[in-house]
């Protein structure tokens, strides 16, 4: 026995071009029957959360699933699969857009890797159900909030990932603590002990762009937040994010973001009466708004 309950959409080219869209999402346990050979046009997640099953792929190669597990089901690749006779819990989400190929591109889809062991299936489930929550019948918000939950689904199931620790890459996670060293991307390579070309392919896997951009990224986004939130000098806030030249920090500042330092915190500075604080805010620990007791 086996119980099954699932909703399909339509959505409009409008909704499309939000980037994803939502276009059904199932909720199964039990002995299920088991799935193809099957190609689909579209994407998608089956996510294993207790239970055991086997994957067969084009070529005959034949994968155990063991819980927590997902299935990656591509365009255009054929594939079989199905539980173990005990049955597994599933829930699956189909989806398509644009945003597919950015997030393969970023590695958040993995087309050759159909089969992902994870460490924890719970937010990949908490996602499908408010897909399965927005579901309801005459929801005008369906399409929306649907694809809005297939975002989250993708970032879930990334974090999830049984090769990943459970704040992401190691790499991409040692780049951003010692962003704002005054480190070469070679030294940040040797530091973690790679070759530089080891060290540009797991962050173009992880984080789809260049080390340089990505840590050029954390570095000017934690510039904005000092120089939308202190008064100190821009040579002070170059060095604060590793650049000793505060005049290559300006061209390279400008050329980036499409304003001069200067000019930037003229449009995000905020009038504070008594001035700003001089404790240079933390983004790891924002602080909190107090509450009065009645």
């Amino acid at each position: 026995m086996y119980h099954t309950w699932m909703r399909y959409f339509t959505p409009s080219l409008v909704h499309h071009r939000l980037g994803l869209v939502c276009l059904g999402v199932g909720l199964q346990h039990g002995t299920l029957p088991k799935v193809g050979p099957r190609t689909l046009d579209h994407h998608v997640a089956v996510v294993i959360s207790a239970g055991s099953g086997w994957y067969l792929a084009a070529d005959g190669r034949r994968t155990t699933v063991t819980a927590p597990a997902l299935l990656w089901l591509t365009p255009g690749v054929p594939h079989h699969y199905g539980p173990d006779p005990a049955g597994w819990d599933e829930s699956f989400v189909d989806f398509t857009g644009p945003a597919t190929t950015t997030y393969t591109e970023l590695g958040y889809i993995e087309p050759d890797r159909p089969v992902v062991p994870l460490s924890d299936a719970a937010g990949a489930r908490a996602a499908v159900g408010r897909i399965a929550r927005a579901a309801r019948r005459g929801n005008p918000l369906l399409e929306v909030e649907t694809g809005a939950a297939v975002h989250e689904l993708l970032v879930a199931l990334r974090r999830a990932r049984a090769d990943l620790g459970p704040d992401g890459d190691p790499v991409l996670t040692a780049l951003a603590r010692d962003a704002f060293q005054p480190l070469t991307v070679t030294e940040h390579a040797a530091r973690n002990g790679m070759t530089l070309a080891d060290l540009r392919t797991a962050v173009r896997r992880g984080a789809g762009c260049t080390p340089k951009d990505y840590l050029l990224g954390i570095r000017l986004g934690r510039a904005k937040e000092l120089l939308a939130a202190t008064e100190l000098p821009v040579a002070a806030v170059a060095r604060r994010v590793g650049y000793d030249d505060p005049a290559y920090f300006s061209r390279l500042f400008t050329r980036r973001v499409g304003l001069a330092p200067i000019r930037f915190r003229e449009q995000q500075r905020r009038a504070v009466p008594g001035g700003w604080s001089t404790r240079v805010p933390d983004p790891e620990h924002p602080p909190t708004i107090a509450t009065s007791s009645t």
